[in-house]
């Protein structure tokens, strides 16, 4: 069993309506997923806008409740246990932890940086006042960020150095799991290195595990080690980092690819035309892809640690016979 399990998870949300406000159908936001991530490792979930992966995420955490399904943590259950320290469950509290999309909306502006990151130590252990100076300032010095930084407010730094102090401050209680949700989205790209340098760096001195959530395959390609590529709500592909880039079967999965920018400028002309196909296909053949429902079909083995969903009952679907003729595997 790994570190994590996600088994079977669904969050499906009410439409209500009607005079008497009754459930009228539901919004599947996330519709029977699995996955494990293992100790020290890194899962990319990649999906557009709306695909439910941040969902997922808040789920894990308990920001969010499962309708269905069943989250371990080393084993035991913990599927939707309030983020209490007063509970039994105040271990996985302190183990997993969160790096939000927005740095600056999860951090009190009225609370220095200081005590914005002593928040999770005063609520987890017992350190003295000194004991919680000290960890801030190491903290800070491992996210490049200098002691005196702790003394100012979050509006006195840039989108880039609070991201920084976010990755810090999940960093606080000595978690085992830390799920970025989107951690570089809204930073420029050198920006963007700097903080997933950071995140590496604290992944081996820490020895941490990381759910990677982000829609951009270019990202998670320099964190993830295994990926799942998710679309209303389910997963179209899922497999380790070397299947999903070296050979992609989804064409969801291959338009996320093609979507990533090419900055070799002679190759930048094919890379557009390829672009271009790769949509037309997509748009041409993506009723294909789905149920009669506009469901994303199960998962089906497509070789050594790699999952395509795929139509039931079709072995020699075009897109098996293309794989085997290429020479992959199932």
């Amino acid at each position: 069993m790994g570190f994590i399990e996600v088994k079977d998870l669904k969050i499906h949300y009410p439409v209500r309506g009607g005079i008497l406000n009754t459930i009228q159908s539901y919004v599947k936001a996330v519709d029977g997923v699995n996955l494990t991530i293992e100790s020290g490792k890194t899962y990319g979930l990649v999906g557009e806008s709306g695909s439910g992966k941040t969902t997922i995420g808040k789920t894990i955490i308990g920001l969010e409740k499962a309708t269905s399904g069943k989250i371990f943590y080393e084993g035991q259950n913990v599927t939707n246990k309030a983020r209490s320290r007063k509970e039994k469950y105040a271990n996985y509290n302190k183990d997993v932890q969160m790096i939000f999309q927005d740095a600056t909306s999860s951090m009190n502006p009225k609370k220095r940086i200081l005590d914005v990151m002593a928040e999770p130590m005063r609520n987890y252990f017992d350190y003295t006042p000194d004991e919680i100076k000290k960890r801030v300032v190491d903290l800070l010095e491992i996210v490049g960020m200098r002691p005196e930084a702790m003394y100012k407010y979050p509006h006195e730094f840039s989108g880039g150095q609070r991201q920084r102090i976010g990755v810090a401050r999940a960093v606080a209680s000595d978690p085992k799991l830390i799920i970025a949700d989107e951690p570089t989205s809204a930073l420029d790209l050198s920006v963007q290195a700097q903080v997933l340098n950071f995140m590496r760096r604290i992944q081996k001195e820490y020895d941490l595990s990381y759910l990677f959530i982000s829609h951009d395959l270019g990202v998670v390609q320099h964190m993830a080690d295994d990926i799942a590529i998710m679309h209303k709500g389910r997963f179209v592909e899922q497999g380790s980092k070397k299947a999903i880039y070296s050979n992609p079967q989804h064409i969801y999965t291959k338009r996320l690819l093609s979507a990533i920018p090419d900055m070799d400028p002679t190759t930048r002309a094919a890379h557009k035309v390829e672009r271009q196909r790769v949509e037309a296909e997509y748009t041409a053949q993506e009723t294909n892809y789905y149920d009669s429902e506009g469901r994303v079909y199960d998962l089906q083995p497509f070789g050594d640690n790699h999952f395509v969903a795929l139509k039931p009952n079709e072995p020699n679907s075009s897109l098996l016979n293309e794989t085997i003729n290429k020479g992959g595997g199932i």
